[in-house]
């Protein structure tokens, strides 16, 4: 009786909630959340998705159809909502035959990141900073645009002059190690016991 009363309590907001989805549904509008990838990344003119351009070199686009995204349980703490949710995400994508990153960008993140490539030759990064699915995913999408700038950057070339600086400075520390070397040694030999 108990619980026929209770569902009875219940009902009307449950009307009221299905009522507010169906008004939703006839105006066309659907739910988004603030972490959807397409927030994150609002598509460009021409339909892609694009992180926002201070963030990303503008010859980068990471075409999202040629990820393999998936979701898994998070590691650490969380009580039991870690083991509910699945908000881990990885991506994954066969980086020799990335064509939207240039030849030689690809061969350097290889030698860069061979510890995070499989034997399948697939580039795999992962995220679980975030309780969010959409915010791991654009954290990861995020590692990829770094990795592909820091492949980018050209090493800097040091001048001569710059180089000698450097030689000189090693041999000074040098001689300085050696001489405080000597002090201690003499204050050694000087507290040593003649017993002779």
């Amino acid at each position: 009786m108990a619980a026929h009363t209770l569902r009875g309590l219940y009902r009307p907001q449950l009307g009221f909630v299905a009522a507010r989805f169906s008004q939703r549904a006839a105006a066309g509008t659907e739910y988004r959340s603030a972490y959807s990838l397409d927030k994150l990344y609002p598509p460009r003119q021409d339909g892609t998705a694009d992180a926002p351009e201070e963030t990303q070199p503008a010859t980068l686009n990471i075409p999202l159809a040629r990820l393999t995204v998936s979701y898994c349980r998070s590691s650490g703490p969380g009580g039991q909502h870690v083991n509910k949710v699945n908000t881990k995400a990885e991506v994954r994508f066969h980086l020799a035959s990335a064509d939207w990153i240039p030849e030689a960008v690809r061969q350097k993140m290889a030698s860069m990141h061979r510890n995070k490539i499989n034997r399948a030759g697939e580039l795999i990064v992962n995220s679980e900073e975030s309780r969010y699915q959409m915010r791991n995913l654009a954290i990861c999408l995020e590692k990829i645009r770094t990795m592909v700038a820091e492949a980018t950057e050209k090493p800097e070339v040091e001048s001569k002059e710059t180089t000698q600086k450097f030689i000189e400075r090693v041999e000074k520390m040098n001689r300085e190690r050696l001489r405080q070397k000597k002090i201690h040694s003499a204050i050694k030999q000087s507290r040593r016991a003649d017993f002779d």
